[in-house]
């Protein structure tokens, strides 16, 4: 069975990989666009098969407060990487404020199940690896969509690789405990993106090219925390220069 199933998927790859191949894209930052989108038709056919189907028996049989104490625990265990990221980013203070919410929450929160930090103040912060990247001087390089994964750049595919390997779930023991932590993290995530699809289904002409731009301007405002600078557009054009600030010099919305 196993067998069969791989046989499959790398048919549809290859088959995916021939066709996409036809096509050109001129966005500069997607020179890959006839990979990109042959591994977008993948990604779609996984998703449709195995990913949403789960996700949507989880969303419908688990409570809503059960699903809040899922995303909590994880959330938790995100803030210790967010909080190495910020002090690897240079803002210490918010270092200190993600490693108090674990502290926090790990205690008072009963392993992180509740999210009492959040009512005394103390901030949630959204980083990770490829956001510190930039902010140490990293071009983002070309847009890339890998099945499963999805949209990253060369990047933010670095930095997925870096944050997987310090990921404090990946280490925890027994490995089938560690297994199903991953898999019900992973199906809570797609979960939790159910309520875009259709937004995205009914509002865009050409789906993939709409989550590369959603996903390329969302990880432009994240790395300069909430506040990117304003771009000067050049005669021809092309090409926008960006002006003033630098990634993570700025104080916005994470």
């Amino acid at each position: 069975m196993k067998k069969m199933i791989a046989k499959s998927v790398a048919s549809l790859t290859i088959a995916a990989c021939l066709s996409g191949a036809a096509i050109a894209g001129d966005n500069p930052n997607d020179p890959a666009e006839g990979w990109n989108r042959a591994m977008f038709s993948v990604n779609e056919v996984l998703d449709t098969a195995v990913a949403k189907p789960v996700a949507q028996g989880y969303d419908y049989v688990t409570p809503l407060p059960v699903k809040a104490v899922v995303g909590n625990f994880f959330s938790n265990i995100a803030d210790l990487m967010i909080g190495m990221n910020n002090l690897l980013q240079g803002k210490p203070s918010d270092a200190f404020n993600d490693w108090g919410r674990v502290l926090v929450n790990t205690t008072i929160g009963i392993g992180g199940a509740f999210d009492v930090a959040s009512e005394m103040g103390l901030d949630k912060h959204y980083e990770d690896f490829g956001q510190t990247m930039a902010v140490w001087g990293a071009g983002e390089g070309a847009y890339l969509f890998w099945p499963v994964i999805g949209p990253r750049t060369v990047r933010d595919t670095a930095g997925f690789v870096v944050d997987s390997y310090t990921d404090p779930v990946w280490y925890i023991y027994p490995v089938d405990v560690r297994n199903t932590l991953v898999g019900v993290r992973y199906i809570d995530q797609r979960a939790a993106l159910l309520p875009t699809d259709k937004i995205i289904e009914e509002g865009a002409t050409d789906k993939y090219a709409y989550i590369r731009d959603a996903y390329l301007q969302h990880r432009r405002n994240a790395v300069y925390d909430g506040n990117p600078p304003r771009e000067a557009v050049l005669p021809n054009g092309k090409a926008p220069v960006e002006l003033q600030s630098t990634p993570g010099s700025s104080r916005g919305t994470k």
